[in-house]
């Protein structure tokens, strides 16, 4: 795949550089900070060759890419221009909750290379101390757990750039002051435990190692600071004064106010959930094994992070996000390799089988997105399987000891000084993977058609002899007439490849004003879809025609389409092949624009007769034998 090309083309359907205040990417997906949502074209992107899905929540536009995205986001980044620090365009306001994810996930997309990095460092040390090759008291475990610590102790300064980000200031002003509240004189002063004031306020010492909201507060009111700090200072003395001022105003802001109350908040929010993990251990896993995959579609999983990095942070390890991502994300695979062995459906098996498997060692997206969501039951198979042995997680007291996208890659994050923790893990893992498969395989989804069986079923019946067609085969002068009664409109500019780029062959198409359509041509229908939507005829004289109702219509599952002939039976110019309900297609949201296929068109020229509107019954297209490469498009 060309990811350069990708990259250009999303670039462009989301406003063009000029719309984006900042973009990210996490394993998964990008992370568009957009100044202006509407301008972007979705349905353009959605049928980009390599992007799953799209997603805008917590205040973000995210693109679903899948394991590749690091190679679009940098073929993206190269066409990005670099934003000026301090100028911020205006953007259109949004909820206060998505706001406040939209912090949190912008600050700590950045971060996550970082901590799970650190996070399987730690798991590896955890390996090695229980099969005895590496001794906790050596020289070579000393520094690689130092080197797994300094991603959460110095967490501030890590966060401090995302934020910065977000907030569209200066990222290395920020990480300064973040770097000032780790300074080891603050330490020191601490050890001393003397009263410390600052220009007579007095100031509550906190140790702000692993902390996660004093520097988010502090570089969004920094952000204020630099801002203010732009206008007042002469241009003259910009270069050094403007910073000073920043520094001199938002760092003791931070030391004073923002920090011992950032850490006030930590406490209460730590404090809650280990309260609520006291009187029901069981809850808060099985509420994330089982709403793991609302919390992602609808970006507000980002919330639970900063406790659980705090968590990691303080006492080495966690019972919020880990034991229950644990059985949300291997639910998710096993839904989708349930779905990939059932389905009979080519394309879904290969991407349930790729999706599956990603999942299960702790990467959803292209199964929430690719799979399940589109499919609705095997979604809600995961969440009760999710559900069912989070519950298991919480009442067994599993924790992650490191910070890792929980899933079988993952499970060397669960081993730490109690042996049962990874046998809890393991237990929770198979009780994920059976329940929801159990209940994907007897729930059943609705399996979607392959739009390229349709072609396959009449190019199997063209390979029949001809001798079996009832009137000689003669292509001097063939003429259809038209099956709708609506607007007639080139190929080219139905919203389908499929169809515009003539990639199956070439026609016209029509949107029509009435809700039924007849045989343009006297044949055999050929095949007709369970979903009623397209129908394929076979003339007398071998062309091969197809009927589309609409756009994706094959998702209505037959909803709406009432077939008036079966498949195999011969039909007559005129007679009625399908009737369906215009405005209901229209009201659950889809295109009734219905392309009329002449298939492998270049043994043709096709030309429209009719070029405006047309009635049922009208000359609508004439056919000929094209001479070889003679292909025309309407």
């Amino acid at each position: 795949m060309d990811y350069q090309q990708l990259g250009i083309q999303i670039l462009r359907l989301v406003g063009g550089k000029d719309n984006v205040n900042s973009l990210t990417h996490c394993a998964t997906r990008l992370r568009f900070d957009l100044f202006d949502k509407n301008i972007v074209d979705c349905d353009a992107i959605m049928k980009l060759t390599g992007v799953i899905s799209i997603v805008d929540s917590g205040g973000q536009f995210q693109v679903v890419i899948g394991n590749e995205v690091q190679q679009v986001y940098q073929a993206i980044s190269q066409n990005l221009s670099n934003q000026e620090h301090g100028k911020v365009r205006s953007k259109k306001k949004e909820g206060i909750l998505s706001y406040i994810i939209g912090i949190i996930s912008t600050s700590f997309t950045p971060v996550i290379p970082a901590l799970t990095g650190a996070g399987m460092i730690k798991a590896l040390l955890a390996i090695c101390k229980l099969m005895g090759v590496l001794s906790p008291d050596s020289h070579t475990y000393y520094l690689l757990d130092m080197l797994a610590d300094a991603a959460f102790f110095f967490m501030p300064i890590l966060l401090a750039y995302g934020a910065a980000s977000k907030f569209s200031c200066n990222p290395i002003l920020a990480m300064t002051i973040a770097g000032a509240m780790l300074h080891p004189n603050l330490g020191k002063l601490m050890v001393l435990g003397q009263d410390v004031s600052f220009i007579g306020i007095p100031v509550k010492l906190a140790d702000y190692s692993g902390s996660v909201l004093p520097i988010i507060i502090t570089v969004w009111a920094m952000s204020y600071i630099e801002r203010f700090a732009e206008k007042v200072t002469p241009s003259m003395i910009k270069f050094f004064i403007k910073p000073m001022l920043i520094l001199l105003i938002a760092g003791p802001l931070a030391l004073v106010i923002i920090g011992p109350f950032g850490i006030l908040l930590n406490d209460l929010v730590a404090q809650g959930a280990g309260y609520i993990n006291s009187k029901a251990s069981w809850l808060i896993p099985m509420l994330m094994g089982g709403l793991q995959p609302f919390l992602i579609i609808t970006g507000t999983a980002w919330a639970m992070t900063p406790i659980a990095t705090g968590q990691l942070s303080r006492n080495g390890s966690e019972m919020i996000n880990g034991p229950g991502m644990l059985a949300s994300n291997i639910a998710q695979g096993a839904a989708t390799l349930c779905v990939a062995i059932k389905t009979k459906n080519k394309n879904l098996k290969q991407l349930g089988y790729s999706a599956g498997f990603t999942a299960l060692l702790g990467i959803t997206e292209p199964s929430l997105y690719g799979v399940t969501l589109k499919l609705k039951r095997p979604l809600i198979a995961s969440m009760i399987g999710g559900g069912v042995a989070g519950v298991y997680a919480g009442v067994s007291g599993l924790l992650r000891y490191a910070f890792v996208s929980p899933g079988l890659a993952g499970l060397p994050a669960f081993i730490g000084d109690n042996p049962m923790n990874i046998v809890h893990a393991l237990v929770t893992c198979c009780i994920a993977i059976v329940v929801t498969f159990v209940l994907t395989w007897f729930m059943g989804f609705d399996d979607p058609i392959d739009e390229d069986d349709l072609i396959k079923t009449i190019d199997t019946d063209s390979t029949l002899s001809s001798t079996n067609n009832s009137v000689a085969a003669d292509l001097s002068n063939v003429i259809l007439s038209s099956p709708l009664t609506g607007k007639v409109i080139p190929l080219s500019e139905v919203k389908d490849d499929v169809f515009s780029k003539n990639l199956i062959g070439d026609g016209i198409a029509i949107e029509p004003n009435q809700g039924k359509v007849v045989a343009p041509i006297s044949g055999k229908v050929v095949s007709l879809l369970e979903s009623k939507h397209a129908i394929g005829i076979k003339s007398d004289q071998g062309i091969e025609i197809l009927i589309h109702i609409g756009l994706d219509t094959v998702k209505l599952g037959g909803q709406f389409f009432t077939a008036k002939v079966e498949q195999g039976q011969r039909v007559n110019v005129g007679d009625e092949l399908i009737e369906f309900d215009l405005a209901a297609i229209n009201q659950a949201g889809y295109m009734t624009t219905t392309p009329i296929i002449i298939l492998y068109s270049d043994e043709y020229f096709v030309e429209n007769i009719k070029k405006n509107m047309v009635t049922i019954g009208e000359d609508l297209i004439l056919v000929k034998k094209s001479n070889q490469g003679d292909n025309h498009a309407l």
